[in-house]
C-alpha cells in the first residue's frame, strides 16, 4: 500500500493492432507498463510513473510571504483609522463634497477675451442694399416705348441716351443694313430699327451696333444662324452707349440676340 501511494496511474484505450506503439511512446515520456485488458475493439493499456517530490521548502517560503503581507494590510488599515479620528469633523464633511461650480458666473459676457459682442458687430456692419440691374423695356419705361416710335433725329434720343447711358434696353428688331466695317469681311456695322420690317423701317431710332463680329452678337435661341443679314428678326439686348445728333445715329454695344 506504502509502494501504491509512490506512483500516478494512467489509462490508454488504444485500437487493437497498435498496442506496441502505444507502450513505446508512453516509456519514452517516462511511463512504466503495468498491464492491459483486451477489447473488442480496443485494448485498455494501464502506466505509471513515480510521483514527483512536493517542494515542501516553496510552499513554506510562499505561505510566510503571504503572512508577511497580511501583516502590512492590518497595519496600514490600523493607522488609516487613526487619522480619521483625529480630523475634524468639519473638515471631513468639506472634504467629502466636491467643489460646486457655478456656470452662469464662470461664463465670460460677449466681448470679452477680444471678442466683439453680437451688438457691437451688428453695429460696425452698415445694412446692405441689393442692387438690381433693371433692364429697360418698352413695358415698364414710357419714355423708351415713346422713343421707339418717335423720329430717328428727334431730341427724345438725345435725352434718353444721356440719362440712360451705361443701362440695359430690351426690345423687338430687326436689322435694317449691314455693311462692312471699312476694310474688313468679317467685321460689320449693323443699322437696327425697332419692329420686324429690316429695311422698310420708317419710324423709330436709328440703332447701330458699330465695328461688330458675328460673335460678338450672342446669339441664342432655337435655330442660331451661322450668319446674320438684313432683315433678320431678333430681341435684342444691348448697353445705350451715346446719340450722335449728327448723323442721328444711336449707339448701343450687343449684350445679347436672341433669335425670333
Amino acid at each position: 500500500m506504502g509502494d501504491e501511494s509512490k506512483y500516478e496511474y494512467q489509462t490508454v484505450r488504444a485500437v487493437r493492432g497498435t498496442d506496441g506503439l502505444v507502450i513505446s511512446r508512453m516509456q519514452k515520456d517516462g511511463w512504466e507498463f503495468v498491464e492491459q485488458a483486451q477489447g473488442t475493439l480496443r485494448t485498455t493499456l494501464t502506466f505509471r510513473r513515480p510521483k514527483k517530490p512536493v517542494p515542501w521548502l516553496l510552499i513554506g517560503t510562499g505561505a510566510a510571504v503571504l503572512a508577511i503581507l497580511a501583516a502590512a494590510g492590518g497595519i496600514a488599515s490600523a493607522l488609516s483609522g487613526d487619522e480619521k479620528k483625529d480630523q475634524p469633523a468639519g473638515t471631513a464633511v468639506a472634504a467629502s463634497k466636491p467643489p460646486s461650480t457655478a456656470t452662469g458666473a464662470s461664463k465670460p459676457p460677449a466681448g470679452d477675451e477680444g471678442q466683439p459682442a453680437a451688438s457691437e458687430e451688428a453695429a460696425e456692419k452698415p445694412p446692405t442694399t441689393p442692387t438690381t440691374d433693371k433692364v429697360i423695356t418698352s413695358k415698364n419705361n414710357k419714355k423708351f416705348a415713346a422713343l421707339l416710335k418717335a423720329d430717328s433725329c428727334d431730341d427724345a434720343n438725345v435725352d434718353f441716351a444721356a440719362e440712360h447711358q451705361g443701362e440695359t434696353i430690351a426690345f423687338n428688331g430687326s436689322i435694317v443694313n449691314m455693311m462692312p466695317h471699312g476694310d474688313y469681311k468679317t467685321r460689320y456695322d449693323l443699322l437696327l430699327g425697332p419692329g420686324s420690317k429690316g429695311p422698310q423701317t420708317t419710324e423709330g431710332p436709328a440703332f447701330k451696333f458699330e465695328d461688330v463680329n458675328v460673335s460678338d452678337l450672342n446669339l441664342t435661341g432655337d435655330n442660331i444662324p451661322a450668319t446674320v443679314g438684313e432683315g433678320d428678326t431678333f430681341r435684342f439686348v444691348a448697353e445705350v452707349r451715346e446719340f450722335n445728333p449728327v448723323q442721328c445715329s444711336f449707339y448701343l454695344d450687343p449684350i445679347s440676340t436672341e433669335v425670333r
